[in-house]
């Protein structure tokens, strides 16, 4: 590929309709507002400035915003039935002992009833038992400090889900 070749992915998204476009944004992350600053950046000349654009929209996120994007995002160990993104992103999950697994509903409710929403970590590659001691030592932290590592795993999060919105297009 030279440097003014586009991938055939990008040029696929920079080309939707504006509905189509937002949809699949959408997909990646559930807030409105980080998908209306990717949308208002188009069109893209690389895959590099389409995932800047997300960090910063992520940067520029409200805690409305935050919330509304975790409403996206099932609890770790409970994928949506039917839900290939979450089952696939949340597989080191999936062969838990049923033990890990209940372990893992309780810190899940702790966690929820301490900050108010989901654990949100970014799932991709890791184990159970991974997932697990992030939730024991992330629910001693300050609500403050909390927001900011979901802002980070999030932001990993949507990295991957650009990723694969580009191999997919």
């Amino acid at each position: 590929m030279t440097s003014t070749s586009m991938p055939p992915g990008l040029a696929r998204f920079n080309a939707l309709e504006e509905q189509a476009a937002s949809a699949v944004l959408l997909e990646a992350c559930a807030s409105t507002a980080w998908a209306a600053r990717l949308l208002a950046a188009r069109p893209y000349r690389t895959a590099d400035d389409l995932y800047a654009a997300g960090d910063a929209a992520m940067a520029e996120l409200t805690a409305a915003d935050l919330q509304e994007a975790m409403a996206g995002h099932p609890p770790i160990g409970r994928p949506r039935p039917g839900d290939p993104t979450s089952a696939r992103e949340q597989r080191g999950m999936a062969g838990a002992s049923v033990e890990l697994r209940a372990e893992m509903l309780e810190l899940n409710i702790a966690y929820q009833e301490k900050f108010g929403h989901v654990f949100l970590i970014c799932a991709t590659g890791k184990t159970g038992e991974q997932m697990r001691d992030a939730v024991r030592e992330r629910i001693g932290n300050a609500p403050e400090e909390e927001w900011e590592i979901v802002r980070t795993e999030l932001g990993k999060i949507n990295r991957i889900r650009l990723a694969r919105l580009l191999d997919t297009v």
